[in-house]
């Protein structure tokens, strides 16, 4: 089994239930480990859009890296994101930030993620479950990415994890 670590986040519709619903459909395929707390963010790079809620968690699965990205995606497409331009509203946005220690760079998909040292709506959370894991294109451990990446005003905590989870049996710790 792999140990993965993905984002969610959404700012359409409702946002607690999108990421209750992903984490739902995605249930199947994966085994939720651990969950960050839910943060509330501002928006980056297209800022006239509503705040987003976000969430990091560490999975285990027996799908490799490309068939996890293909699940992301089917769920993205069943919960409604469309495609749009970079940084658009959705109502779901998954992504893939660790992969089992893989370094990779490909058309689809590139592991670790190429943008996560540069957001802090990712390494508040990130750094809440796995402060010292460490990054494996750079080396340095989460907790020094974020002390590196400065401010995090923009991000908020907003619930707990669990509640995206519905106390499910899968769950084997969250925060």
């Amino acid at each position: 089994m792999a140990i993965a670590y993905l984002a969610l986040g959404s700012n359409l519709g409702n946002r607690q239930k999108n990421l209750s619903e992903a984490f739902e459909l995605m249930s199947g395929q994966v085994m939720v480990q651990e969950v960050s707390s839910i943060y509330e963010t501002e928006p980056v790079g297209y800022e006239q859009q509503p705040f987003f809620l976000n969430v990091v968690c560490r999975v285990s699965t027996g799908l490799s890296q490309e068939k996890l990205l293909r699940l992301a995606k089917e769920i993205e497409k069943k919960l409604g994101r469309k495609s749009s331009f970079r940084n658009a509203p959705r109502p779901i946005d998954i992504d893939i930030l660790f992969y089992d220690g893989l370094v990779m760079e490909g058309q689809e998909l590139t592991i670790p993620h190429p943008r996560l040292t540069e957001r802090a709506f990712v390494l508040v959370p990130l750094a809440e479950i796995a402060p010292e894991l460490v990054h494996p294109g750079n080396g340095k451990a989460v907790r020094q990415l974020l002390a590196e990446l400065g401010s995090v005003s923009g991000v908020r905590e907003w619930g707990r994890g669990e509640e995206l989870l519905n106390r499910r049996r899968n769950v084997s710790r969250i925060r």
